[in-house]
């Protein structure tokens, strides 16, 4: 009589899997795209269209670049805005990136190192990371004034957007654990 029983509820079990199974793919068939969740590829979603800019003044902090208090990088025009409260900009510079760009979207401050060795050899100082690309850690920094140029060799991915000693001193200041960074076009 045991083993009657145990057949009856394994088919219970079964047929109760089923039917959530079922019912899960039912609702996530209909959800919204908007709603979907996460993209699957790990990256921030933002629009692929390049933030518009101010014609007659275009270093200005481009609309769309988020609110609050944030530093705003461009990948296109290779400049960088510290954004205030009440979206004051407080230090707008040109920066040199690396070779692995961020991709476009909203990400905040995770590490912070006052000195390190960057990975094409040259000594920098107050690297502010933000973000990870296929394994590359993406981030500001500035060299070590009188630093030995790297010596050439091999391709070296990086992720070192480059300020100056001064543009990085005012991000070190500014930018600090969790700060938000927005990469716009």
């Amino acid at each position: 009589m045991a083993g009657g029983s145990s057949g009856f509820v394994l088919g219970l079990t079964t047929a109760a899997l089923a039917s959530v199974g079922f019912l899960a793919y039912q609702a996530s068939a209909s959800v919204p795209a908007g709603l979907s969740g996460p993209d699957k590829s790990g990256k921030p979603s933002v629009a692929a269209s390049k933030a518009p800019r101010d014609k007659k003044n275009p270093v200005a902090l481009p609309a769309g670049s988020g609110k609050g208090e944030r530093v705003v990088y461009s990948v296109d025009d290779d400049r960088v805005w510290l954004v205030g409260a009440r979206d004051k900009v407080r230090r707008t510079f040109k920066v040199t990136p690396g070779t692995v760009d961020p991709s476009l979207g909203s990400y905040s401050v995770t590490s912070r190192s006052n000195a390190i060795t960057g990975t094409d050899g040259t000594p920098i100082e107050h690297v502010v990371r933000f973000a990870t690309e296929d394994g590359v850690a993406i981030g500001f920094s500035a060299a070590v004034e009188n630093a030995p140029s790297p010596t050439p060799g091999a391709y070296v991915r990086t992720g070192g957007i480059r300020e100056s000693r001064a543009d990085g001193d005012a991000m070190w200041e500014f930018a600090t654990i969790g700060e938000p960074v927005v990469v716009i076009r």
